[in-house]
């Protein structure tokens, strides 16, 4: 469901009637402490309690990480929510009435709202049905199934919540519609049966197969796959597109490993129910599967939620139908390997054909050691490229190059492409040091012919005295930098939208803000919550001994309505500003690179002069690319009357 946009009244209302320490208390046992609360903190794991809940305050603190905000920001920091979505589960709970911006928006939201928990329920009923079905005379098969060829105890039968469907075209029809009495048309919308093509009536989807629930990440059921436990096809049957259920969108699993992810910091992907499942049951609890399509941007952006590092690995088969179908799941995330966006592994299991048969004959131990040596998927690549050749064969060696500088042509991120340019005219160069600089501007010259050529910096026997070149002067660079970082801020202040992606944007530039009194507001901004509505309102309440710092900036608090409605529309200017902040930074590293290169001998000293070539080189190509970014120039940015 795309949740619309929520009206301010409804946010402030929730954040009225939500009460802290209700809320926190679901999850953390707290005890009263003066007017306060303590207990241990959920975020990070403790023996003496450091967390404190000021009900006066409504706000949380944890002197041992710094956590801190309000009601919703623990709630989404704690399931790794969206705001929106944390806000319409609180209204629901507090009996918030629910307002969008757009009035004629109102009644569809209840509707959904109202649509999506009947379908919930239906579904919870169906679960149940097929849990109970699986211990009656009828599900012994799918017992004996479970037990003896999969293996799994009673305790991972129980966890997964797995059920057997009876072999009747209207077994489950006749228990939810006329024993349950639920609406018949909501059962159909839940996935669950079919209207029949002649004859009229309905038929169950699901017949003689094992279930599987398939749940959202709060564990509530939303669809089911189920695994025919004869020769019927297909093998595997998944719930229809629903309401609640979008394949493309959903990845089994995810509510059982979501806190195993964000504790070992990686998740791991693979094809079927039963290899997650075995997985989970070895103790390996940062599985989840994809369901059998290739892999989302949804998808990964909802693993990449619990992981900082931003590590998948990918478990398909090994044989050849395994890598081709590896290669398929990869599909539209790879641009986002390629920009150093994700890290992704690779696991090919040697010898077997999936995870839960690796298990039956190997330890958990095992299995964990070969996640830690899964290489990297261009590593992987590059392996598979150059596997059963003979470099020392010229048609060999000019396939295998053409390949890889194909391959090396999809990587944007230059230090990406400039660590694998290296590593490719190694193996290239068959082990002869001496070949290497000749395979690398090789390689550059067939992946960029005509930009990174006359970039690579080539070796000197008499060093030249080069100048260093006008790249902006002292005062242009001042001006600038200054503009674009109180773009940034006002951003930053006056839109909440924006507010996630400029962190995330500057942690992954690397890039602080270099002037004191930007740095000093930025610093005193990031103590309140993300979604904090009036955030100018906030900071000077909460800092009114600082008046005379605050008065330096406060030409950013106010914008004229031209301004406003300008930089808040325009959807490239946050990378604009950053782009113009890193051009400065990569500028004054290129002259100091520069200066230390010029006063080195390469007979005396040649590694250094080897590093400070090649540390040229790259902040060369990372200007060069700046430039592209560049979506404003100066102009541009100096348009804007309240910079």
């Amino acid at each position: 469901m795309q949740i619309p946009r929520l009206h301010p009244d409804t946010i402030e209302e929730v954040k009225l009637r939500a009460d802290i320490v209700d809320v926190i208390s679901e999850y953390v046992v707290l005890r009263k402490r003066g007017k306060d609360f303590v207990g241990l903190c959920p975020f990070h794991n403790e023996k003496t309690p450091s967390f404190t809940v000021s009900p006066d305050k409504q706000m949380y603190y944890c002197f041992g990480c710094q956590s801190a905000g309000n009601a919703i920001k623990f709630v989404m920091d704690l399931g790794k929510r969206q705001f929106a979505e944390v806000v319409l589960d609180l209204a629901k709970r507090y009996q918030v009435p629910v307002k969008t911006l757009e009035p004629e928006q109102r009644q569809e939201l209840q509707r959904q709202i109202s649509l999506r928990d009947q379908l919930y329920t239906v579904l919870a009923a169906a679960a149940q049905f097929y849990q109970h079905t699986l211990r009656q005379s009828q599900g012994q098969k799918a017992r004996e199934y479970l037990t003896k060829i999969r293996q799994f105890q009673e305790e991972t039968i129980q966890q997964f919540g797995l059920g057997y469907a009876p072999p009747g075209w209207e077994t489950l029809y006749r228990y939810l519609v006329e024993s349950k009495h639920y609406p018949v048309q909501l059962v159909e919308q839940a996935g669950l049966i079919k209207p029949r093509k002649e004859g009229g009536g309905y038929y169950d989807v699901f017949r003689d197969r094992l279930m599987i629930p398939i749940r959202d990440i709060q564990g509530r059921v939303i669809a089911f796959g189920g695994r025919t436990l004869t020769e019927e096809q297909p093998k595997y049957l998944n719930s229809p597109e629903t309401e609640l259920f979008s394949k493309g969108k959903t990845l089994f699993a995810l509510d059982e490993a979501k806190n195993a992810i964000s504790q070992v910091d990686q998740a791991v992907i693979v094809e079927g129910y039963f290899d997650v499942i075995s997985l989970h049951a070895a103790g390996i609890n940062n599985a989840v599967a994809s369901l059998g399509t290739a892999l989302s941007i949804e998808q990964v952006r909802l693993l990449l939620r619990y992981t900082e590092s931003k590590q998948l690995i990918l478990n398909f088969d090994a044989d050849k139908a395994g890598i081709n179908a590896t290669e398929k799941a990869i599909g539209e995330i790879a641009n986002l390997v390629y920009t150093g966006e994700i890290q992704l592994k690779i696991l090919n299991l040697p010898h077997s054909k999936d995870a839960d048969e690796y298990l039956h004959n190997h330890t958990s131990s095992d299995y964990q050691q070969l996640l830690k040596n899964a290489p990297l998927w261009l590593d992987w690549q590059i392996q598979n490229i150059i596997k059963n050749r003979d470099l020392k064969q010229a048609t060999d060696f000019q396939q295998v190059t053409q390949q890889i500088v194909k391959l090396l042509q999809n990587i944007s991120n230059i230090d990406t492409l400039n660590y694998y340019v290296s590593y490719c005219a190694e193996i290239l160069s068959l082990g002869d040091s001496r070949l290497k600089p000749l395979r690398i501007e090789n390689l550059l010259t067939q992946i960029k012919p005509n930009s990174l050529k006359s970039l690579t910096p080539r070796p000197r026997i008499n060093k030249p005295q080069p100048k260093t070149p006008k790249l902006s002067v002292v005062n242009t660079e001042r001006t600038l930098l200054e503009q674009a970082e109180a773009l940034l801020l006002i951003i930053y202040l006056h839109s909440v939208q924006q507010r996630q992606i400029i962190i995330e944007d500057l942690e992954t530039r690397n890039l602080e803000f270099s002037l004191s009194h930007h740095r000093f507001l930025w610093q005193k901004m990031l103590e309140f919550p993300l979604d904090e509505v009036d955030l100018i309102s906030s900071v000077q309440n909460r800092y009114l001994e600082l008046a005379e710092e605050l008065e330096i900036v406060s030409h950013l608090f106010h914008l004229n309505e031209k301004n406003k409605t300008e930089i808040l529309r325009t959807p490239h200017v946050i990378q604009a500003a950053l782009a113009c902040m890193e051009r400065v930074f990569r500028e004054k590293r290129y002259r100091y690179f520069m200066e230390q290169w010029e006063k080195i001998d390469p007979q005396i000293e040649p590694e250094k002069d080897k590093y400070y070539a090649e540390a040229i080189y790259i902040e060369k190509i990372h200007l060069q690319d700046l430039e592209k970014q560049r979506q404003f120039s100066i102009n541009d940015l100096q348009q804007f009357s309240c910079i």
